[in-house]
């Protein structure tokens, strides 16, 4: 077996340093194995799911982010959104000040639904019966909830500053999400209802058509995540190489 000092070796001997390299590390744990191979750290180009611009050793521009999706086997049903009752839904763990701020300002909301616990209800019921699933920064930006509500047909909101999202350099995120910064929190509200159902529907009509950008199949398929990554990483292959001597 094949073990990663040789990998690194090779990529150091071969071809300057880790250029026209890549390696893959959804968890934080890969990205910190990286840290004594610093020549690839800055010449690969890292598929990292951890995309903040605050986390050490990521690079903007030259490194990609990966989506976490779950593997899925059953198409949903149900996805328009005349079945949706509930204007905003989020549930997760208070491990960051923003959500701090959001348990804050919208815990006992009747429109805002912020679950911080374990739900009563199914999870895919909560983001099928939604219009908008938020996307909230916590202890790391990596996490499943972006394709989660995607994949349910529900118009993500991205509540996190400095933060790289999954395929933007091929992605218009602007037309099937809502970006909100951090410091908008409490105007959350006035911000979703501010939505006219003709761009909502809009939204949601593009949610469904970017879903398939975000699955994975054991056989890829075309379009699929597996596609996208891969193009990802063919718009950085011109990026430029730092030497040893730069170090």
């Amino acid at each position: 077996m094949i073990q990663p000092r040789q990998i690194f070796s090779f990529c150091l001997s071969q071809l300057q340093g880790g250029a026209d390299h890549f390696y893959v590390a959804c968890h934080s744990i890969g990205r910190s194995a990286m840290e004594k191979a610093s020549e690839v750290k800055f010449n690969a180009i890292q598929v990292v799911c951890s995309s903040s611009y605050f986390l050490p050793g990521y690079i903007p521009h030259k490194d990609a982010c990966l989506p976490q999706i779950w593997p899925r086997k059953e198409e949903p049903h149900d996805l328009l959104s005349s079945n949706r009752t509930k204007l905003a839904f989020f549930a997760g763990g208070i491990n960051s000040p923003v959500r701090e701020k959001l348990l804050q300002v919208w815990r006992n909301d009747s429109e805002i639904f912020a679950h911080f616990g374990r739900l009563t209800t199914p999870y895919a019921d909560e983001l099928l019966g939604s219009k908008f699933c938020l996307h909230v920064k916590g202890f790391e930006v990596n996490t499943a909830r972006v394709a989660d509500s995607l994949y349910y047909g529900c118009v993500p909101v991205i509540i996190a500053n400095y933060y790289d999202l999954p395929f933007a350099d091929i992605l218009n995120w602007k037309s099937f999400s809502v970006i909100v910064a951090t410091l908008d929190i409490p105007l959350l509200k006035k911000i979703l209802k501010g939505i006219s159902s003709e761009e909502y529907t809009r939204l949601q009509s593009n949610v469904l058509k970017v879903r398939k950008h975000f699955q994975w199949h054991l056989s890829p398929i075309d379009y699929d995540a597996f596609y996208m990554v891969m193009y990802e990483l063919w718009l950085r292959r011109s990026f430029s190489t730092v030497t040893s001597s730069n170090f």
